[in-house]
C-alpha cells in the first residue's frame, strides 16, 4: 500500500484502535501536571463522531499514572513520586479519576463507555486472550467503546507492558482493528529526532517501516509518559506485519483525529506489509514472552531465513534457559542476533542432548516417536524486532 492509497484505505475503515499517550492528555498546573478536561472533551467529540459514522472504536489511553500525581499535588506538601509502589499507588489514584472524565463526556454524547484494566498475562494465556476477545466482541456488538489500560496497580514488573503503544498494538490483532491511530505531542514522525536536530524533516509517510532504523529516528521519552517515538514505530512496525495501517497524529492539534481519517495529509501514515503475518502468528511472536533462547550456526540461519525451513537439532550450537515442550524461544545466531521467535518441540535438557545431532540420531538419545524438528516452520516467526533500546521503556 503506498501513500496513493490512504484515502481509499480509510474510506474503507470500519473498526479503528485509538491510543492517546499521557502528553496528550495532561497539562502543567500551579499544583502540577493535572488531567486536561478541555483535551479529554475534544478527543471524545471526535471519537463519538467516528462512532456515529457506525465505526467501532476500541481506545487505549494512557494518563493514569499522571491523573493521580495531579491529584496528589493538590495538597501543600508534593511527595516524590518515583519507583514501582508510587506509581501503582500514582495509578490507583488517578485512574478512577481519568475514567470518570471519559464516562461523563461521552454520556453528553449518548456514548456507553466500558473499562477494561489488562496485564501481559491476559494476553499471554490463549485462554484468557480468547475470553478477553469475546468480551471486546460482544461490547462492540453493543455498540459500546471500550477504554483500556494496563492495570498499572498490579503489574509485577515496572511498567514495562506499561507502555500502552505496545498494549495497543497486540489489541490490534485481539480486536480485529483495520487501523491504528496513535495520537502524541508531536506533530508525526521525522527524520531525525527534532528535540535535538532542529533540521529534522517530518515524513507524510513510511512505506517500508521494516528497513527503517528507529533508533536513528528517535530518541528519548516524553516527560510524562512511559515511551517516546521509538515504542510508537515500534508498535507501527508490528502493526504492519499484521497487515494494519498506522496513523501518527498530534492529539493537540484541533480536530486531528477526524481529520487525519478524513484524509487530510497530516501526521505519518505508516503502510502495512504487503504480505501480512497470520493472526495466530502474531500471538505467538508478540503475545508469548520467550523462556530462553536458541542459538544456531549460519547454516540453520540460512534455512530459515532464504528457505523457509525447520530449525533442526543439527544446527544447534548452544541451548540457554530451562524451559518446557511448547515453550516460546528466541532463535539466535551465535553473534546474538535475532533470527526467529518460535514454540520449542522439546525441553531445554532434551535440547542440549540432542544438539548438533543429524535427524536420524535423536532416537537413540531420546528413544522413538518424538519430533525430526526442534522448531517446526508453522510454529516460527521470522525477524520480530522484539527487542528494545538500552534506556527506552518501550
Amino acid at each position: 500500500m503506498s501513500e496513493d492509497d490512504r484515502s481509499s484505505h480509510l474510506a474503507g475503515v470500519r473498526r479503528v484502535l485509538v491510543k492517546i499517550g499521557s502528553a496528550v492528555l495532561t497539562h502543567q498546573t500551579k499544583r502540577g501536571l493535572e488531567l486536561d478536561n478541555l483535551v479529554v472533551e475534544s478527543l471524545v467529540a471526535q471519537i463519538s463522531e467516528l462512532h456515529d459514522r457506525d465505526m467501532d472504536i476500541v481506545l487505549v489511553s494512557s494518563g493514569a499514572v499522571a491523573a493521580g500525581r495531579g491529584v496528589i499535588c493538590m495538597s501543600d506538601e508534593c511527595p516524590d513520586i518515583h519507583g514501582l509502589p508510587d506509581r501503582q499507588a500514582a495509578s490507583a489514584v488517578g485512574q478512577s479519576r481519568l475514567m470518570h472524565a471519559y464516562d461523563q463526556a461521552f454520556a453528553l454524547r449518548g456514548k456507553v463507555s466500558a473499562q477494561i484494566l489488562l496485564t501481559r498475562d491476559d494476553l499471554q494465556s490463549r485462554r484468557r486472550y480468547l475470553n478477553a476477545r469475546n468480551t471486546f466482541g460482544a461490547l462492540l456488538e453493543w455498540r459500546a467503546i471500550p477504554v483500556v489500560n494496563e492495570n498499572d496497580t498490579v503489574v509485577v514488573r515496572e511498567l514495562e507492558f506499561g507502555d500502552n503503544d505496545h498494549l495497543a498494538s497486540l489489541l490490534l490483532n485481539l480486536v480485529e482493528a483495520d487501523l491504528f491511530v496513535n495520537l502524541t505531542s508531536a506533530k508525526g514522525v521525522f527524520t531525525k529526532n527534532p528535540d535535538q536536530h532542529p533540521d529534522a524533516e517530518p515524513l507524510s509517510c513510511i512505506s517500508d517501516i521494516a528497513s527503517l532504523n528507529l533508533n536513528a529516528s528517535c530518541g528519548g521519552k516524553t516527560t510524562v509518559g512511559s515511551g517516546g517515538m521509538y515504542s510508537k514505530l515500534l508498535a507501527a512496525r508490528r502493526a504492519a506485519r499484521l497487515g494494519v495501517p498506522t496513523l501518527i497524529v498530534s492529539g493537540r492539534e484541533p480536530q486531528a483525529l477526524i481529520r487525519a481519517i478524513n484524509g487530510e495529509n497530516i501526521g505519518t501514515w505508516v503502510t502495512p506489509e504487503k504480505k501480512s503475518m497470520s493472526r495466530r502468528k502474531f500471538w505467538l511472536a508478540y503475545n508469548r514472552e520467550p523462556s530462553g533462547s536458541i542459538y544456531v550456526d549460519d547454516g540453520a540461519v540460512r534455512a530459515l531465513r532464504e528457505r523457509g525451513k525447520s530449525l533442526l537439532p543439527i544446527g544447534i550450537t548452544d541451548v540457554r534457559g530451562n524451559f518446557a515442550r511448547g515453550a516460546v524461544v528466541r532463535i539466535l545466531t551465535e553473534d546474538g542476533e535475532e533470527v526467529a521467535i518460535g514454540m520449542a518441540n522439546y525441553r531445554a535438557a532434551e535440547l542440549r542432548r540432542i544438539m548438533g545431532l543429524k535427524t536420524d540420531a535423536i532416537e537413540a538419545v531420546l528413544g522413538p516417536g518424538l519430533y525430526s524438528e526442534a522448531v517446526h516452520r508453522d510454529n516460527m516467526v521470522l525477524d520480530c524486532n522484539t527487542e528494545k533500546p538500552e534506556g527506552d521503556t518501550a
